[in-house]
């Protein structure tokens, strides 16, 4: 399937080094470009492209105003903030809007690729660093709930899971994970995918703010010193 992609963005030079990079993707195409969030939406409805990436501070109508605009012409095309702000409050204005990701622009164009795929494929995504000022938002204003989860299942867990959760809830991304846990990127996915499922998470998002409610990326430092059940302590 291809992913039809609309560009909006003020800055005419970041917004052709970017339909470029997208442009060597087989599964992507930008089907259009606007210089303003006004423009944006009128390319919306004209174009109905798969998803948006949509910059937050352009002239005649910003980022903010665009999406808010562009969820009244279609409620159900994954938006994405392509910013430079890491402010939390755009981000969480960004969220309550109804924006499926948030990306700052100094992540690399590996990430930004994965990001859009999982987005299109249901998923809401965040830089790290701003999943770890989201998650510190939650615990000092409590601004959304939990998931409901029974404690007796989140007791099965086992180290590793609770150490892949507590990675999460500092914002690491797959990769950083896989380095500091010592395993390859794709078992790092394998043990995500488990957690998921079994908590019937709907996104990385969730699974950070049900691990950071239970200050699991506090005691990440204790399982990761803890020494596993096959291993020999040391004399």
């Amino acid at each position: 399937m291809t992913i039809k992609i609309l560009l909006v963005d003020d800055h005419t030079l970041f917004r052709s080094g970017l339909k470029a990079l997208l442009s060597r993707q087989s599964d992507f195409e930008v089907i259009a470009e606007a210089s303003d969030g006004l423009e944006g939406v009128k390319l919306l409805g004209q174009y109905k492209p798969d998803l948006v990436l949509l910059d937050l501070d352009m002239p005649v109508m910003s980022g903010i105003e665009a999406l808010a605009q562009m969820r009244e012409v279609d409620s159900e095309i994954p938006v994405v903030m392509l910013t430079v702000s890491e402010d939390a409050e755009d981000l969480k204005e960004a969220l309550i809007l109804g924006a499926r990701g948030y990306l700052v622009k100094n992540i690399d164009a590996d990430y930004l690729v994965n990001s859009i795929r999982q987005i299109v494929s249901g998923e809401t995504v965040m830089s790290p660093e701003m999943t770890s000022k989201f998650v510190n938002g939650i615990r000092a204003k409590q601004v959304v709930p939990s998931p409901v989860v029974r404690s007796d299942t989140t007791k099965t867990l086992t180290d590793r899971e609770r150490q892949i959760l507590g990675c999460l809830a500092q914002g690491a991304s797959n990769r950083e994970m896989a380095q500091l846990l010592n395993m390859s990127e794709s078992t790092v996915k394998a043990h995500l995918q488990r957690i998921m499922r079994r908590f019937d998470f709907s996104s990385r998002v969730q699974a950070a703010v049900f691990a950071a409610e239970r200050h699991m990326d506090r005691d990440l430092a204790e399982l990761l010193n803890r020494p596993r059940k096959n291993q020999t302590p040391p004399k």
